[in-house]
């Protein structure tokens, strides 16, 4: 009985990357508009099949922004590992986030500003700031964390850590934005203008004691 489940879950997990990977190529080529008609088509399915296995496209978006944001935040977290000093680990991780939406900018502008033209169950329009928003929250507890086990901020470091986490999320975010929809300089000129930004106290900042550093 538990062999005949397993084999079963382990069915409707890959069945479920299949429907993942079948998005994954529609929101590639179409961007915000992606619609679950034309995943359903790419999958080879029928809607109410798509809906059967994500909800609704609400559901959809949440299992590819997981996909996503898993693989960016591990991205994330080898720059910051990688065998350097504080500034250049500063902007390789700075340029790491940027590399990314520079390389799939449909997926981003799908997680990021999804098209609110297709109606979600309950609701009268896909609201972007409902799902996009938790993206970046995760993100900014993710760095937070890495801040508070490495960097030395005193008494009040936790909190500290947060407010820097978060803000250094919404600094990405909001200059990606503008950087990927205007180009108003190459990828570079833009790590080398945030780090400059952020350099200030965390440059004036010892390592943890005990931590990996930073």
């Amino acid at each position: 009985m538990e062999t005949t489940q397993r084999t079963a879950e382990q069915r409707a997990a890959q069945r479920r990357r299949e429907l993942l990977d079948a998005a994954d190529r529609v929101v590639l080529r179409d961007g915000p508009g992606a619609s679950m008609n034309a995943i359903a088509a790419e999958a080879g399915i029928t809607k109410p099949i798509l809906y059967r296995h994500f909800g609704d496209k609400g559901g959809l978006y949440s299992a590819l922004a997981k996909r996503h944001t898993d693989a960016l935040l591990a991205s994330l977290r080898a720059a910051l590992d990688a065998p350097a000093d504080r500034r250049e680990r500063v902007e390789a991780t700075l340029d790491t986030y940027l590399a990314a939406i520079e390389a799939r900018p449909q997926v981003y502008r799908f997680l990021m500003h999804p098209a609110e033209g297709e109606p979600v169950a309950g609701d009268t329009a896909f609201d972007a700031g409902r799902h996009s928003a938790p993206l970046l929250r995760l993100m900014g507890e993710e760095l937070a964390e890495v801040i508070a086990e490495r960097v030395d901020l005193g008494p009040s470091g936790g909190d500290l850590a947060r407010a820097w986490g978060h803000g250094i999320v919404g600094m990405m975010h909001a200059a990606g934005d503008w950087w990927l929809a205007e180009r108003p300089c190459d990828r570079a000129a833009l790590v080398s203008a945030l780090a400059d930004l952020l350099w200030g106290r965390l440059a004036a900042a010892g390592d943890k004691a005990g931590g990996p550093g930073f």
